[in-house]
């Protein structure tokens, strides 16, 4: 079995035939019932596989998803337009970093589809690259930014920096509100919902289906799911561990299942941690060693914040949504 870790691109994960679990009849649900969508999941849980898969579909790459369930709910494999921005690659440690980035993006879109002399702000060329590809390609575009929020978070406890990433930020992401009738489709990721109310405040179009029932197993697995895929290689596991193999489960349980989304959902395991315990028949700290969000150890540290109370303490879904 070729296990998919830190595998984040869907067409080489399925041309190099790594193990997939199917999250493809939600891509078509997300497709069909809506437009503008955001989605808050952990780092390593899966979010730029599902934008990759996302990205796949609508350029009608259908070859890639024999087997799946798309494969027959989905009828027309029309290509559109993918403008995909991976906030995720570059160090913001100054406004320039982010312009700089931004600028990059845009240049290579507008290489495809062109630019006008009047565009001159971020936001404008977005606006026009957007108009454009859909213009140019007969087909409306689809928008996916990975890690929306990895600029804020980086400027936390620098509130000028964080300012100006908001002010940029605010005024290209609201090229999807003015350009709504070339746009076919668009999702935003990241982390964090904290800064949604002014980075989206002109944005009340996007659909947050982060705490959501009908996508809370959208990421990462389900019990099930890995019942359905890996039952030989937890019993491979428990055998190596000395465990029976519902005590493997069980083990399995404790340390990566438990991540609920909304209430009275079914819990969800941490795929990267869950794919190296499995390949490695051992149990580990895979996501802490190379997840934990370095904004939340600096906010604890910063506010003396007592760790044993995070296992006690409930958070309502109205304090989440306001977070700051």
């Amino acid at each position: 079995m070729k296990y998919p870790i830190g595998i984040q691109n869907f067409e080489s994960l399925r041309n190099d035939k790594f193990v997939y679990i199917d999250k493809t009849a939600m891509v078509y649900r997300l497709a069909s019932e809506g437009r503008y969508y955001f989605l808050s999941r952990p780092r390593r849980f899966g979010k730029s596989l599902l934008l990759s898969t996302i990205e796949a579909y609508f350029q009608g790459k259908k070859e890639l998803f024999g087997g799946l369930a798309i494969e027959t709910l989905e009828q027309e494999w029309t290509e559109h337009p993918i403008l995909h921005l991976d906030l995720n690659t570059e160090k913001y440690d100054s406004p320039e970093a982010l312009a700089g980035k931004l600028n990059a993006q845009l240049t290579e879109w507008e290489r495809i589809y062109g630019r006008e002399e009047s565009e001159v702000s971020p936001g404008l060329r977005f606006e026009g690259v957007i108009k454009r590809a859909a213009e140019k390609t007969g087909h409306r575009a689809v928008i996916l930014v990975d890690e929306y929020d990895k600029p804020l978070l980086q400027a936390i406890g620098n509130e000028e920096l964080q300012t100006a990433y908001s002010n940029m930020l605010k005024g290209f992401y609201g090229a999807l509100k003015s350009r709504d009738a070339y746009i076919r489709f668009a999702l935003l990721t990241g982390v964090s919902n904290f800064s949604k109310v002014s980075v989206f405040s002109d944005l009340n179009n996007l659909e947050d289906i982060s705490i959501s029932p009908d996508y809370n197993t959208i990421c990462g697995m389900t019990e099930q799911e890995i019942r359905e895929t890996f039952d030989n290689e937890v019993d491979a596991l428990a055998v190596k561990e000395g465990l029976t193999k519902d005590e493997c489960y069980g083990k399995l349980r404790e340390n990566y299942d438990g991540y609920h989304f909304c209430p009275d959902s079914t819990g969800m395991y941490n795929p990267f941690s869950l794919l190296n315990t499995l390949k490695n028949k051992s149990f580990g700290n895979y996501w802490f060693e190379t997840g934990t969000p370095t904004f939340l150890v600096e906010t604890l540290k910063k506010t003396g914040y007592m760790l044993e109370n995070l296992t006690r303490e409930e958070v309502t879904a109205a304090r989440y949504t306001r977070l700051a």
